[in-house]
């Protein structure tokens, strides 16, 4: 018998920076990315974003790998995005990379007080897409080419 748990905080950006996910239907896209989560035996803590980016805080199944993860959740959304654009206007696909973090049991609860706070976090203190991953980049030790952020 083989224990274990892989949980994740997984950000993925639109393509070219764009800005699809709009408030209102925001819920959509994250009730069918619960569903994909829960079809892939994988467990989605939380999720939550900004029209130019969103942050998954989920558990990933031990037998799917992280980039399989990210491609799969990638082509599923994108189909789904792309057959409603009125609901998804300019979304073009997803970026090239993600960024997938890693965090243990006694660190999820302040990772997920992260994502569910988003919004303020973006708001009020007008911190970019850009400028928040570079800080948990360099938070988690992650080394980066800036040409890439």
């Amino acid at each position: 018998m083989s224990y274990t748990k892989l949980i994740y905080h997984v950000i993925l950006r639109p393509h070219q920076g764009t800005a699809p996910i709009i408030e209102t239907h925001e819920r959509e896209l994250y009730a069918y990315i619960l569903g994909f989560c829960k079809q892939h035996n994988c467990k989605l803590y939380r999720i939550n974003g900004m029209p130019d980016h969103i942050h998954l805080l989920v558990s990933i199944h031990p037998s799917i790998s992280v980039s399989s993860f990210v491609h799969d959740l990638k082509l599923a959304t994108h189909r789904m995005m792309s057959a409603t654009p009125d609901r998804f206007p300019g979304f073009r696909g997803w970026e090239n990379g993600y960024c997938a973090l890693t965090y243990s049991e006694t660190e999820k609860e302040t990772v997920r007080q992260y994502i569910i706070r988003q919004k303020e976090h973006h708001n009020a203190h007008h911190v970019s897409a850009r400028d928040e991953l570079k800080a948990l980049l360099r938070e988690c030790g992650v080394e980066f080419d800036e040409r890439y952020i």
